[in-house]
C-alpha cells in the first residue's frame, strides 16, 4: 500500500459529509477511522460504501469504520495527527461531555479538531465554537472550521471543491490545511470564525426559503432577489457577533447561499419544496433519517433577531412559517407590501 504523509485521523459521525471529509483524508492518511452509531451503517461500511447516507459510491479502503471505542483503540492508541467531528450541532455538548476525558487527551497532546457542524443552538443561541470551547476552554488554539459550498456526495465524486477553514491559530490552520488538500479539495484558511459560523448556519435557514419559493412556482427572478437581500440580513447578523463583512462574500457565506439555495442536492431547499406541498415541518424530519440543519436554526436565528433587534425579515418570515404555522404564501405577500427604502439602508 503507497505510503501517506500522515497516520491516522479519526473522524466522529458517519453521516453524508463525515463520510465524505473521510474519503478526502483517505488520500493524505494511512488510515481513517471512522467513528460510527448505528449497525447499517457500520455494516454499509464495512461492505465498501456507506449505502444509507451514500449510495453507489465506493469508499477507499484506508476509511475504516468502528462502531465502539473499543475498536477505535483496536487500531492502535498512537498516531492519531487529526481529529474530525461531523456531528450535527445539536448533538455536540452531549457527545464531547460524554467523552470529554478521551478528547481531552487527544487535544492535551496537540491534536487539532476540524468541526463540520453548521447550526445555531436554539436553545442557547451559541453556535459551534462557543459550544466546543465551553467543555475544551484550554485547548480552544486546537480547533477549527470548515464552511463551504460543498454538497458530500459531490466531494466523493471528486468535484473540484473549494471551502473555508477559520481558526484561532495560523500554524493549526496552515497545518489542517495541507492535511485536507486533495486534487480536487482545497481550504482556504481564515480567523473570522464567528463569520465562517454564522455564514454556514444561516444560509441553510435561507435555502429552505429558497425551496419553498421554488415549490411555490415562483422563478428566477425571485430566488435571485431573495438571495440578495438574505446577504444583507446575514450581514446584520454578523455586526453582533463582530464577524467580518467580506466573510460573507465569500465561500462560506455567498458560495454556500448560492449552492444550498439553488442545488439539487440541498436537503434545506428539498425541505422548503416539501413544505410547499402543503407537509408540516414535523412529518417531513420523521419521515427522513438525515438532519435539517436550517430548522433548528431558524429558531435560533429569529431569538437572537429578537434579542439584538436585528432586521431580519426573511428569517422571521421563514420562523413564522416553521413554527407559527403561517401560510407561506401570505407571509411573501406581506414582505412585499413592507414601504421601499433605500438599498443600502
Amino acid at each position: 500500500m503507497e505510503k501517506k504523509k500522515n497516520k491516522k485521523a479519526l473522524v466522529v459521525g458517519a453521516g453524508a459529509f463525515g463520510t465524505s471529509i473521510g474519503t478526502v483524508l483517505a488520500s493524505n492518511f494511512d488510515s481513517v477511522i471512522l467513528k460510527v452509531r448505528s449497525k447499517d451503517v457500520y455494516d454499509a461500511i464495512k461492505s465498501g460504501e456507506n449505502s444509507v447516507y451514500m449510495p453507489g459510491l465506493p469508499i477507499p479502503p484506508n476509511l475504516k469504520p468502528a462502531l465502539t471505542w473499543e475498536e477505535v483503540d483496536s487500531y492502535g492508541k498512537e498516531d492519531y495527527e487529526l481529529l474530525v467531528s461531523g456531528l450535527p450541532t445539536a448533538g455536540i455538548s452531549q457527545f464531547y461531555l460524554e467523552n470529554r476525558e478521551r478528547f481531552d487527551n487527544y487535544l492535551s497532546q496537540g491534536m487539532p479538531l476540524v468541526s463540520l457542524s453548521k447550526g445555531i443552538d436554539p436553545v442557547t443561541l451559541e453556535m459551534a465554537d462557543d459550544l466546543f470551547f465551553d467543555i475544551f476552554p484550554k485547548y480552544r488554539e486546537n480547533f477549527t472550521f470548515l464552511s463551504g459550498p460543498s454538497f458530500a456526495k459531490e466531494i466523493m465524486m471528486e468535484q473540484i471543491t473549494l471551502v473555508t477553514l477559520a481558526g484561532r491559530s495560523r500554524k493549526v490552520v496552515k497545518q489542517v490545511m495541507d492535511m485536507l488538500e486533495a486534487p480536487y479539495f482545497k481550504c482556504l484558511g481564515s480567523y473570522d470564525v464567528k463569520g465562517v459560523l454564522l455564514g454556514g448556519a444561516l444560509k441553510n435557514v435561507i435555502a429552505i426559503a429558497g425551496g419553498i419559493i421554488e415549490g411555490l412556482g415562483y422563478n428566477h427572478n425571485t430566488r435571485a432577489a431573495m438571495i440578495t437581500r438574505a446577504i444583507a440580513e446575514m450581514l446584520r447578523f454578523g455586526q453582533v457577533f463582530n464577524a467580518r463583512p467580506e466573510t460573507f462574500y465569500g465561500l462560506s457565506g455567498m458560495g454556500d447561499l448560492i449552492l444550498t439555495t439553488t442545488g439539487g442536492l440541498s436537503r434545506n431547499k428539498n425541505f422548503g419544496l416539501e413544505l410547499a406541498k402543503g407537509r408540516s415541518p414535523e412529518e417531513i424530519i420523521k419521515s427522513q433519517r438525515t438532519v435539517v440543519e436550517g430548522y433548528k436554526t431558524a429558531k435560533a436565528a429569529y431569538h437572537l433577531s429578537e434579542r439584538y433587534e436585528i432586521r431580519a425579515r426573511i428569517f422571521q418570515g421563514v420562523y413564522k412559517v416553521l413554527y407559527e404555522g403561517l401560510e407561506a404564501r401570505t407571509v411573501i405577500e406581506s414582505m412585499m407590501q413592507v414601504p421601499a427604502k433605500f438599498e443600502l439602508e
